[in-house]
C-alpha cells in the first residue's frame, strides 16, 4: 500500500504503482462518447496518464487545463486523464472549460484501470476513488516515470513529469 495524505490525513491505496521499466499493463476506458478506449489504441505513441479523483475538485480540474495547455506542444504524445467521474461530467467540463488537447477516459463501469495500475484509494472519504498520479508510458508500451502525489489535494510535478518525455 502506498501511504498518502488527504488534509493531512492518512490515507492508503490498494498497492503501489507499476514501477519504471516495465510493461504498461493495457485497460478498457469509457471515452465521452462512450466509446471504449484502451492503451493499444494509442501505440506507437508516448502516453501521458493524469490520473486523478475527481474533475469536480479544484486541483484536479487544475491538472486537467495543466496538461491541456501543455499537450499542445508535445510532438507524438497524448495526455489522457482518467479519473471515475461518469463520461457526461467529463464532457460536461472539458466543454465548459475549452478542453481539447487531452482525452478524458472514465473508469466508472469496473474500476479494472485503477486496481490494475494499484492506485485506488482503499480507505477515508475517497475509497474506491484514484488516487492523484502520473505515469507516463512510451512509444513501446514501457513504463518511463511515474509520480503519487502524496498529499492528494497537491497538484502533480508537471516539470518533472515532462522532462521525462
Amino acid at each position: 500500500m502506498a501511504n498518502i495524505t488527504l488534509k493531512g490525513n492518512a490515507i492508503n491505496t490498494i498497492g503501489n504503482l507499476p514501477k519504471t521499466g516495465t510493461k504498461a499493463a493495457d485497460f478498457k476506458l469509457t471515452a465521452v462518447d462512450l466509446s471504449q478506449k484502451s492503451l493499444s489504441d494509442f501505440s506507437g505513441k508516448k502516453v501521458i496518464l493524469n490520473i486523478f479523483p475527481s474533475v469536480d475538485t479544484g486541483t484536479c480540474a487544475t491538472s486537467v487545463r495543466e496538461f491541456n495547455k501543455k499537450a499542445a506542444d508535445l510532438e507524438n504524445t497524448v495526455v489522457l486523464c482518467i479519473s471515475k467521474d461518469l463520461p457526461f461530467a467529463q464532457a460536461r467540463f472539458c466543454g465548459a472549460e475549452g478542453i481539447d488537447n487531452v482525452v478524458m477516459l472514465s473508469d466508472f463501469a469496473d474500476g479494472n484501470f485503477g486496481k490494475s495500475y494499484e492506485l485506488e484509494i482503499a480507505d477515508g472519504p475517497l475509497a474506491h476513488l484514484h488516487s492523484r498520479s502520473i505515469v507516463i508510458i512510451d512509444e513501446n508500451g514501457d513504463i518511463i516515470y511515474t509520480e503519487q502525489v502524496s498529499e492528494i489535494v497537491d497538484e502533480p510535478n508537471y516539470t518533472a513529469a515532462l522532462n521525462a518525455i
